[in-house]
């Protein structure tokens, strides 16, 4: 039942209706809305609440506490001080969830297992499929009882799009800020639960709203970095965990030894900052875990044109296996997309080759294919063939 309060509350927040016209259901549905103390969230929030579905707010808690604290300043009780004060002004129950151990075990853990291995792991794609809609989802049917909501929403920017054959994922109004990148490892019945309240919108357009609506976090700069790691140096943390390991660091066209390092999971592909080499500018070109050796040159690597794919994932249906598919591709975060043929392998695994080649690509990155605006799903990096002649 609606109180005084909540039906003053949805007329003064009405005027965030979405410029795509009318509510994405046509009757009021039961929204489990997550919340982060940013911006994003809070106006996805108040978005749900206008369309006057019936909302609770859920805080997911991630913070390493007995693993970071010693590294720095917890920042997950200044979020959570901005998510009461949202939630109360919207007049929105809320529940603080509790997943460390989830997180620790199914995302941390990745990250640490890849970089010991000498990839460059990804961990907010797999933070999306595993954690806000993995773990979590299993959280709320436990907790919040099962039948008891019937979407999730996100502060994230991407669309949902209902297809022929069910829900797509599509890049959202805003290419800067188009999320589609982390969300290509859910799946397509993990997007048939979720909205995506300003994925039709501009991030400016987004601040003006939680500024109009007087939310507490309409000026608050946009997070940076690995999500639970807040103002914990990804160096540091790193090096907490896998501690240190001297190994050499090579020229690679020469074979010279040039100094040394302190662990080979402590750099990454392109990176030119942090080998204490003099004579530079010197980039890491390749490393091999196996010898604990870092390759570098004093140019930037050759773009790589070919490399090969695993943990191939469809959000929908797979294309059909033994043929080569064009597609459109990231290989990081951004507005950026290459065209690129799928040439298929073994199950789950395939090769990609480039229009355009890319020096900055490297083993445990994800390549996330496109189809138009559409995201159709991504696989996992795990080799490279460098391509001196890019017209090959």
């Amino acid at each position: 039942m609606e109180s005084d309060m909540g039906v003053r509350r949805f007329y003064a927040v009405r005027g965030v209706a979405d410029s795509e016209g009318r509510p994405p259901y046509s009757t009021a549905v039961r929204v489990i809305a997550l919340v982060s103390g940013g911006v994003d969230s809070a106006v996805s929030l108040a978005r749900v609440v206008a369309d006057g579905h019936r909302v609770e707010a859920c805080y997911i808690k991630v913070w390493l506490e007995d693993e970071l604290d010693f590294l720095g300043t917890c920042p997950w009780e200044e979020d959570l001080r901005f998510v009461r004060e949202v939630t109360a002004r919207l007049g929105v129950p809320l529940h603080v969830v509790p997943l460390q151990r989830a997180y620790r075990e199914r995302v941390v853990g990745y990250l640490l297992d890849e970089l010991a291995a000498g990839g460059t792991p990804s961990p907010d794609l797999l933070c999306n499929a595993r954690i806000k809609f993995g773990a979590f989802l299993d959280w709320a049917e436990s907790a919040v009882g099962p039948g008891r909501f019937d979407r999730v929403a996100t502060g994230h920017y991407a669309r949902r799009v209902e297809g022929a054959e069910g829900p797509e994922l599509h890049q959202a109004a805003d290419p800067v800020k188009d999320q589609t990148y982390f969300l290509s490892r859910i799946s397509r019945a993990q997007l048939e639960r979720l909205l995506f309240p300003v994925g039709g919108r501009v991030k400016s357009e987004v601040r003006r709203i939680a500024s109009r609506l007087g939310l507490a976090p309409s000026d608050r700069p946009d997070s940076q970095g690995i999500c639970f790691l807040g103002g914990v140096r990804y160096r540091d943390f790193v090096r907490a965990h896998l501690g240190e390991r001297p190994g050499p660091v090579v020229e690679a066209a020469t074979g010279r030894e040039l100094g040394v390092h302190a662990g080979h999971w402590l750099f990454t592909r392109g990176q030119r900052r942090g080998l204490g080499l003099s004579g530079g500018p010197w980039y890491v070109v390749g490393k091999d875990p196996d010898r604990n050796v870092v390759l570098v040159r004093r140019e930037a690597g050759l773009p790589l044109r070919r490399f090969e794919v695993d943990q191939l994932h469809w959000i929908g249906a797979a294309p059909s296996p033994g043929s080569e598919r064009r597609f459109q591709v990231k290989v990081r975060h951004g507005p950026e997309l290459v065209g690129a043929t799928l040439r298929p392998g073994s199950p789950g695994r395939g090769e990609v080759v480039l229009d355009v080649g890319d020096p900055g690509i490297a083993s445990g990155q994800f390549a996330v294919f496109y189809e138009g605006s559409r995201c159709l799903g991504s696989g996992r990096i795990r080799g490279e063939t460098p391509a001196p002649d890019l017209a090959g």
